[in-house]
């Protein structure tokens, strides 16, 4: 039986499953951000559940800058609201 790794929402402060969330990560080598669906970028990363309202109180509330410690991008958030849209609509 293997070990699942598990990592905390950086709004809800829950644990989930590593695969369950969503990684945004400040690579090393560059320092720019980046969504990371791969799991396996290197940098420091802060991870967001799936939950609605945490992905919008992320958002609004420029978490992902004040946990990775730069300036995210426009579309860093564009593609956080379209998971948002896609919750919504199924």
């Amino acid at each position: 039986m293997r070990k699942i790794p598990m990592r905390m929402c950086i709004n809800c402060q829950q644990m989930f499953p590593k695969k369950e969330l969503i990684r945004i990560v400040r690579r090393a080598s560059d320092g720019t951000a980046v969504i990371d669906s791969t799991g396996k970028v290197s940098g420091k990363g802060a991870y967001v559940c799936h939950n609605k309202n945490c992905i919008k109180a992320v958002i609004k509330d420029n978490k992902l800058e004040k946990h990775l410690g730069i300036k995210i991008p426009e579309d860093i958030y564009r593609e956080l609201e379209r998971v948002l849209t896609v919750q919504d609509d199924g």
